[in-house]
């Protein structure tokens, strides 16, 4: 019987030894570009606003400048923005996970094929 092979990689940035931003975090936020709200992002991405929103600032207070600009709710409600920060922050993970996938895609047969 022929064994299913991937060749799988996930990239994550740590601070001082603890997880700061990846996969997950990009994710939630381009969910919050998407929606303009940090609610509407967690909730399709299936998390808790809570967590979301501690996630949000833990990229806020960790990171350089902060990446998410949350407004609270007012007459139109509130909403999340991402900050020019958070927006290069996202667009430079998307095309590094892009570069990386590209060398896997390369040398994936032939490191699977000795496996």
């Amino acid at each position: 019987m022929e064994s299913k092979k991937e060749l799988r990689t996930r990239c994550w940035i740590d601070i001082d030894g603890k997880k700061f931003f990846g996969p997950g975090r990009a994710q939630l936020l381009l969910m919050i570009e998407k929606n303009g709200s940090l609610s509407k992002a967690a909730k399709e991405m299936g998390m808790s606003y809570r967590k979301a929103w501690a996630m949000v600032e833990d990229m806020n207070q960790r990171g350089q400048k902060p990446y998410v600009e949350l407004h609270k709710g007012g007459t139109k409600g509130g909403g999340a923005e991402l900050t020019e920060t958070g927006k290069k922050v996202l667009s430079t993970f998307q095309k590094m996970n892009d570069n990386i996938n590209e060398t896997l895609e390369q040398h994936k047969d032939e490191i699977l094929g000795l496996i």
